[in-house]
């Protein structure tokens, strides 16, 4: 019976999406004066529906190939994501919660439209430089470090062990520290970032160099391969899906550190000296319109590793299913 439920839903995704998009509104617009009784079964109705519609969209995955998979693909989280924002623009405008405890996503869209060369200026400085900097530095220190420990068993007994004590460290401590190492301006933060991003890369990349398996060294042994051959031949190809898996951890770290690292000490600019400072004047909204810019710098920079391990690694089995 749920198999028939779901396929009968799968031949009319259509019929779902007005129904929602008709209750949603009808809903929002009573939410203005407060909303009624009623109106709180419109919005479960709204939601009901949108529910629906992602869960007839979903059945319909893998039926249609190509183009219209991937399409599909990316239209379940939009649609499942504009549901949580009309949930929460209806709880927080019909229930009248107070802006400072929860403003509603229109007003934070609003602040974020009206507050675009801040927060160009706030991406410029934590992204553009302390992230990409520190991380681009972090990462390519951590593949190096990893291709020594490869040669030399005496490291693999002594820096593992002391990159795990300094991955435990907690980055409010480390923060402060560097400030006073390297300033207040971004040399700063980069520096965090590279503590951050280190030991995530450094156990990956370890990892995947031991990913080639006996018979594959073997066979490059009895072709006179020398170690240099098997690393870039075999090695490196093979350890690339678990680099690849190293980059992206460390791309959300890197973002979180540069971000925790400015409330210690910033110049007048940055998303963590943003999010500080606006705390303090109660200016909730500017809060959230950082943590959405900071949300939105992060997913993009992640999907787009992502894209390029799909471009590198499309031989890999773990490729298989997202090129589908």
């Amino acid at each position: 019976m749920r198999d028939l439920a779901l396929n009968g839903l799968a031949r009319q995704p259509l019929l779902l999406a007005p129904a929602a998009l008709g209750l949603g509104l009808i809903s929002l617009m009573l939410a203005r004066d407060g909303m009624p009784a009623w109106g709180w079964a419109l919005v479960l109705g709204a939601w009901a529906c949108a529910w629906a519609l992602v869960a007839a969209l979903a059945a319909r995955v893998g039926q249609s190939g190509g183009g219209g998979d991937r399409a599909l693909r990316l239209a379940i989280p939009l649609i499942f994501g504009a549901t949580l924002l009309f949930l929460w623009e209806a709880v927080a405008v019909g229930a009248r919660i107070p802006p400072v405890l929860l403003p509603p996503p229109s007003a934070i869209a609003a602040r974020f439209a009206g507050s675009l060369p801040i927060l160009y200026a706030d991406f410029s400085q934590t992204f553009l430089r302390s992230v990409l900097i520190g991380y681009a530095l972090g990462c390519s220190a951590a593949v190096v470090c990893a291709l020594a420990i490869d040669r030399s068993p005496f490291l693999q007994r002594g820096l593992l062990p002391v990159g795990n004590f300094v991955a435990a460290l907690p980055i409010v401590g480390i923060a402060p520290i560097m400030v006073m190492w390297f300033g207040f301006d971004w040399p700063s933060k980069a520096a965090v970032v590279v503590v951050m991003v280190f030991f995530p890369m450094l156990v990956n990349t370890v990892e995947g160099l031991k990913a080639a398996e006996r018979m594959q060294l073997d066979l490059m042994r009895t072709w006179a391969a020398s170690h240099r051959q098997t690393l870039l031949r075999l090695r490196l190809p093979m350890a690339a899906p678990f680099i690849f898996n190293g980059l992206k951890i460390a791309s959300t770290l890197a973002l979180i550190g540069a971000i925790v690292a400015e409330f210690f000490g910033t110049p007048t600019v940055g998303m963590g000296f943003r999010i500080s400072t606006e705390v303090g004047r109660m200016n909730v909204d500017m809060v959230w319109a950082e943590i959405a810019l900071a949300a939105l710098a992060g997913s993009a920079f992640y999907g787009i590793i992502a894209l390029i391990e799909q471009a590198v690694t499309f031989w890999h089995p773990s490729q298989r299913g997202a090129r589908a």
